[in-house]
């Protein structure tokens, strides 16, 4: 098979027509044979079987010199010849073409290989933190200043210092809720109040020792368990000073506070009278049973009654300090 385009000779003509090429019945064409060689009584191009038709005696030969003689050219040697050219051609192509591809190969190896390399020294090029780079200083290791920061805001601060404890104040802020819980133990709420006139809401000479030492606000709240009535009274006073004072000269106490839900208590009996101070605040309880009984020493219950009660009023109190300390720490420009 040859390779390329049209092919020298033209392909055979059909059976019954005449001319240069015709083959016989039967016969393939050229190339089945070899170039140039028929077997026996085969015939080639440039000879034709006894009886048959062509360019000859009485025919106008329109290649002067084509047939056969001294001047006739041998027909077999120039399809040898034409065979070789295109055999030339085709490995000339061929050749051609795989030098092209190697050479294509080779680009787009060398391509391949130049980004590989710039991808690792893209990939390698990073200065590690504190080594020196090829142009420029060594990195230099971060600074930290010197200067301790403030120390946070000291919560005892704001509940001492009338200037700076200006947070809204209320008993039912103070005393939210309606319940209130102490190591497991439940306490109801009944009733709340707030008065300037700290003396009315006391008794005994309780409320001679807040007037004496400036107490400006006293905030009450009543709380109850298993019979026993708990009132807790937080009186606020204009330094740390004078609610100290308040609390070392107590005498008599807060009065109890009856209502939503809670009867009289601690009236014409013994109940449990304590007080304490944090900060300008100083807080009193009184604890009895609601039935009137006297409270004795050996009644336990009314004194953890008053530990706990008393107990979440410095909490309180403490919570607030914590509560604007905090505010201002977070505040701009603190």
């Amino acid at each position: 098979m040859s390779f390329g385009g049209p092919q020298w000779p033209h392909e055979p003509q059909q059976q019954g027509q005449q001319g240069y090429g015709q083959q016989p019945q039967g016969q393939q064409g050229y190339g089945q044979q070899g170039y140039g060689q028929q077997p026996q009584g085969q015939q080639g191009y440039g000879q034709q079987p006894q009886g048959q038709q062509g360019y000859g005696p009485g025919h106008a030969d329109p290649f002067p010199g084509a047939q056969g003689g001294g001047d006739t050219p041998d027909w077999g040697a120039l399809a040898d010849a034409s065979a070789s050219r295109n055999r030339r051609k085709r490995w000339l192509v061929i050749g051609g073409g795989a030098v092209a591809a190697l050479a294509v190969g080779a680009i787009v190896a060398t391509a391949v290989v130049a980004t590989g390399k710039k991808n690792d020294e893209a990939k390698n090029s990073g200065v590690p933190t504190g080594t020196l780079s090829p142009t420029a200083s060594p990195t230099p290791d971060p600074t930290f200043s010197s200067v301790a920061p403030p120390p946070p805001p000291n919560p005892k601060d704001y509940i001492t210092d009338p200037k700076k404890d200006r947070a809204p104040l209320s008993a039912e802020g103070l005393f939210p809720g309606k319940k209130l819980t102490m190591d497991k133990r439940p306490y109801t709420k009944g009733a709340t109040s707030a008065t300037t006139n700290c003396a009315a809401v006391t008794q005994g000479g309780l409320g001679t020792v807040l007037k004496k030492n400036g107490c400006q606000r006293l905030l009450r709240a009543t709380y109850v368990k298993d019979g026993v009535a708990i009132t807790v009274g937080v009186a606020v006073f204009p330094s740390e000073a004078a609610a100290l004072k308040a609390k070392s000269q107590a005498t008599g106490g807060v009065a109890p506070l009856a209502g939503a839900g809670v009867k009289e208590f601690c009236r014409a009996t013994v109940c449990l009278r304590r007080s304490n101070s944090v900060g300008r605040y100083a807080y009193f309880t009184q604890a009895g049973f609601t039935d009137g009984k006297k409270v004795t020493k050996a009644h336990k219950p009314v004194f953890q009654a008053s530990d706990d009660i008393g107990t979440f009023a410095f909490n309180q109190i403490y919570a607030r300090g914590k509560a604007q300390a905090s505010a201002a720490a977070n505040a701009p420009g603190e």
